[in-house]
């Protein structure tokens, strides 16, 4: 009788009182001790509030119930394809509704729909995939920035090929601590790709050199990215540059000349055909006929196996045997010797490769001069701070060093 008194009573007061008066029902329905008869009548009233002409009506019931487990299925779902800021509500927070109801929702839904389900607390993989494949932009940025959103690598190289473009989803997928190493790849392989149309299209440097600078820049990213990785997370990194056009004679020569051995096996692991260990076994032939033979399995152009050989006969003569060196930079000392190895080649052979091994000894040569700059300004700062501290203080300590010392 309450209930029925309550509907009739609503239909003769403001939109604002009437909202008012929804959000109580509501709340009576989900939190007081009514009796069966009662919560029964609760529930048909409330379900029939949804045909109410004011927003202000159906987005009180919304606010009501949007936490609530026990809330009228019937009624979420109504209001998650309610006006935008009434869905929104229930789709970012309802338990009520199913990985269904909001694949459903996000499919005929606007994007403002999309991105309050890229809010909520936990995504399932299937629901993440959905998102992938139908949200623009900006729901796929609150995504990515979700630490709740459990989205597999498939899932997230499909966002990178739809939405790659947009920096700031750029950004987010960067900052997930479980973004895989293939999908880094991507997404920096876009930065980079973004980065060249710009100094491209500002007329800073010709098409042709911004290409080269762009692919070098990659490389040596990826080798960055590579560097620590385990074997799988290579070969499917490897297995993700193949795909893509990435991975290049020079790229597997680069890596060779910084000494990443584990990448260098990986890539001609996938090139061959062969197994980890049999690469390893021919790769690391001391007599170089193991490497000549890995060369031409793995398919790669004949003019270039003279610096191939030569790199890696002098990375076996390294101090460091079988073990990555822990610099990250190229080896001048190799490129040196693929140089030597190439000169014997004709002109028409080996400019190209001369050329290549010779800007490879340029970048590694500037690096070689910051870190150098960089251990002379770190001197000269400790140098600085050594000049205020008094005479008879400095004295004292270089007394008391050898004691405290001991």
């Amino acid at each position: 009788m309450i209930i029925r008194q309550f509907l009739l009573w609503t239909q003769h007061e403001s939109a604002g009182r009437r909202a008012e008066a929804a959000s109580s029902l509501a709340r009576a329905y989900l939190y007081a001790n009514l009796d069966a008869a009662a919560r029964w009548e609760a529930k048909t009233a409330i379900t029939a509030l949804l045909d109410d002409p004011s927003p202000l009506v159906r987005r009180a019931l919304a606010e009501a119930c949007a936490n609530a487990a026990e809330a009228p299925r019937t009624l979420v779902v109504a209001l998650a394809q309610d006006q935008a800021e009434i869905a929104g509500l229930v789709l970012a927070r309802s338990p009520v509704l199913s990985d269904a109801d909001l694949v459903d929702c996000a499919a005929v839904g606007d994007e403002a729909g999309r991105i309050a389900i890229a809010n909520r607390p936990t995504l399932s993989p299937m629901l993440c995939g959905a998102l992938a494949e139908i949200a623009g932009a900006t729901a796929l940025r609150a995504l990515a920035a979700n630490p709740g959103a459990q989205i597999t690598r498939n899932s997230l190289m499909r966002i990178v090929e739809r939405h790659g473009g947009d920096a700031a989803l750029r950004e987010a997928l960067l900052a997930r601590a479980d973004l895989p190493l293939d999908v880094r790849q991507a997404v920096t392989a876009r930065l980079a790709s973004a980065l060249s149309a710009f100094v491209t299209g500002c007329g800073w440097l010709s098409p042709e050199r911004s290409e080269r600078v762009t692919r070098e820049a990659r490389e040596r990213t990826t080798l960055g990215l590579a560097e620590g990785s385990d074997r799988a997370d290579l070969a499917r990194l490897v297995t993700y540059l193949r795909q893509a056009g990435q991975l290049t004679p020079g790229l597997i020569l680069r890596a060779m000349l910084s000494g990443r051995m584990a990448f260098t096996e990986a890539a001609l692991t996938d090139l061959s055909g062969l197994t980890a260990g049999r690469v390893a076994g021919l790769l690391h032939d001391p007599r170089g006929s193991g490497m000549a033979a890995l060369y031409r399995r793995a398919g790669l152009p004949a003019a270039l196996e003279p610096a191939f050989a030569a790199a890696m006969s002098a990375w076996h003569e390294e101090a460091t045997g079988l073990r990555e060196s822990g610099v990250a930079g190229l080896s001048r000392r190799m490129i040196e010797r693929a140089v030597t190895a190439c000169e014997r080649l004709p002109f028409a052979e080996a400019h190209a490769i001369v050329a290549l091994l010779n800007r490879f000894d340029a970048e590694a040569a500037r690096e070689e001069a910051r870190d150098l700059a960089r251990a002379l300004a770190s001197e000269a700062a400790v140098d600085a701070v050594l000049e205020t501290i008094p005479a008879g203080l400095m004295e004292s300590y270089r007394q008391d060093r050898p004691r405290l010392a001991a």
